[in-house]
């Protein structure tokens, strides 16, 4: 599974307005929300899942990448949202630098195997410096899904 399968255009919030990562969390749960890849019912869990895993350790993994991640038996499959900050998401980082992309997913409970191999595919990705620029330089949603697909595909 790649990021690309995981994203769509509407699942890509392009100009994120949090200021910290709990703010940006609530914001990608949200896009899910709206996208319809989470029920409205379960957004609070869901939340509480994510922070919860949050505070045990920040996801923020340098290079202004923040990847909140969390399993959950209340989806069926992977699911996943993009945010892009123009300012900058004080996100508790490994290099104490703002974060500009946060790449939130939540795996089916029970499908260790899964998360991990979905955990190491997002970072690889996010680590390529080339990547994170045309994702910081894209006009809109649909130009940023474009270089996910684009890059997925050429991993």
């Amino acid at each position: 599974m790649t990021l690309g399968d995981i994203l769509d255009p509407s699942t890509i919030v392009i100009d994120l307005k949090a200021a910290n990562r709990w703010e940006a969390i609530d914001e990608l749960i949200d896009c899910l929300v709206r996208a319809g890849k989470i029920q409205p019912q379960h957004r609070d869990s869901i939340v509480g899942v994510v922070r919860k895993r949050e505070s045990s350790m920040s996801t923020g993994i340098g290079y202004g990448i923040g990847i909140p991640h969390a399993s959950t038996d209340l989806i069926q499959d992977v699911v996943g949202a993009l945010g892009r900050s123009s300012k900058g998401i004080d996100f508790d980082a490994l290099d104490n630098q703002p974060v500009t992309l946060v790449m939130l997913f939540l795996v089916p409970q029970g499908q260790f195997q899964k998360h991990l191999h979905t955990l190491a595919d997002i970072a690889k990705l996010l680590h390529r410096k080339e990547f994170r620029q045309a994702l910081e330089q894209a006009p809109d949603a649909e130009s940023m899904f474009a270089v996910i697909k684009q890059n997925a595909a050429s991993k």
